[in-house]
């Protein structure tokens, strides 16, 4: 899920992003297919998120959701971020600054501490941000529409 004019070469997304474009009957599915080609950099919070979404929400079985997202989390083309005592301390950082739950600034944090240079979502406040620095790291955060419409 690489694009032409980002500095690195995966795509930081949200978990509303990555359910949204593995459930085809999910609404917003449409706006995702831009990202079919495109490397993108998942971690454990997005995986396990996206696995209670679309086992709970979207009603998948949990064998479908796990062989789904592990495909995706394997996929050579992505790149896996694990995380780190140094991710949480960020994490909590971001939180504080920037009134975040803790999930989305573990994700945040995640991305900033690998140098992810572009986030996409479908999440209002955190398109609110902008952009989230951590030290020399900056993480763009855009929509999925804006992204695809350029």
């Amino acid at each position: 899920m690489a694009h032409s004019r980002r500095d690195q070469e995966h795509l930081g997304i949200d978990t509303n992003v990555l359910v949204a474009y593995l459930d085809k009957d999910h609404p917003s599915h449409k706006e995702t297919d831009g990202l079919a080609d495109e490397p993108v950099a998942l971690n454990p919070t997005i995986v396990h998120e996206a696995y209670h979404t679309l086992v709970f929400k979207m009603k998948w079985t949990p064998e479908e959701a796990s062989e789904a997202l592990t495909e995706a989390s394997m996929d050579a083309k992505n790149r896996f971020i694990n995380q780190t005592l140094k991710t949480t301390r960020v994490g909590l950082l971001l939180a504080t600054e920037h009134n975040l739950g803790g999930r989305d600034a573990l994700i945040l944090a995640n991305l900033l501490s690998a140098r992810i240079t572009n986030f996409v979502t479908f999440d209002r406040s955190l398109l609110a941000l902008g952009v989230v620095k951590y030290g020399r790291a900056a993480l763009t955060i855009e929509s999925v529409k804006g992204l695809l419409t350029r």
